[in-house]
């Protein structure tokens, strides 16, 4: 077994807010999710996370249950939304969604990070963890696991799918969750 990706749980998050980068803590349901997802996962031998607290928590929890330390990869940190981060996507302007759609793949309406740039940092993520041969669990981010689940698509599809929370997916995927997780976003 490879390199296993795995959502966060939930966000203490008002509903609707669009979050990329922005470092929200975990729900108060968190230590339910994360011991679904502790029951749910195979044995691995490394822990990895995006520097996120969202995601650190679970990988903590993680890596305590398995006695292995836990490392942190900038990678893997959730698309960068720019100037829409923290705002209800209710507010962001339409003629800058339109234009995201328009060019998915290379579009950056929002000044940040467009999901070409997001697939390149996650496909090098993802080729050095790889490498190292062995079942490595990365604690990460729905927009990441779409781009793994895209990384040799262009256009990419599939980046609508819902992803649950507590989702869990291997690499190479296979096409379904391990678990169910929790509501998807």
């Amino acid at each position: 077994m490879g390199l296993i990706l795995v959502r966060h749980t939930r966000l203490d998050v008002v509903p609707g807010l669009c979050y990329g980068q922005t470092d929200l803590d975990v729900a108060d349901t968190f230590a339910d999710e994360a011991a679904v997802v502790l029951s749910s996962l195979p044995e691995v031998r490394r822990v990895v996370s995006s520097p996120l607290r969202r995601c650190r928590a679970l990988a903590q929890r993680i890596a305590d249950s398995a006695g292995l330390p836990m490392d942190i990869d900038e990678r893997f940190k959730e698309i960068d939304f720019g100037a829409w981060e923290g705002r209800p996507w209710a507010e962001v302007p339409k003629q800058e969604i339109d234009a995201w759609a328009e060019d998915f793949l290379y579009a950056r309406p929002h000044g940040g990070e467009s999901v070409a740039m997001l697939r390149n940092r996650v496909g090098a993520a993802l080729a050095d963890w790889s490498a190292l041969n062995e079942p490595i669990v990365i604690v990460t981010h729905a927009g990441v696991i779409r781009a793994a689940r895209n990384e040799d698509r262009d256009p990419p599809g599939g980046f609508g799918d819902p992803i649950a929370f507590g989702g869990i997916v291997a690499l190479p995927e296979t096409g379904q969750d391990l678990t169910g997780g929790a509501d998807h976003d």
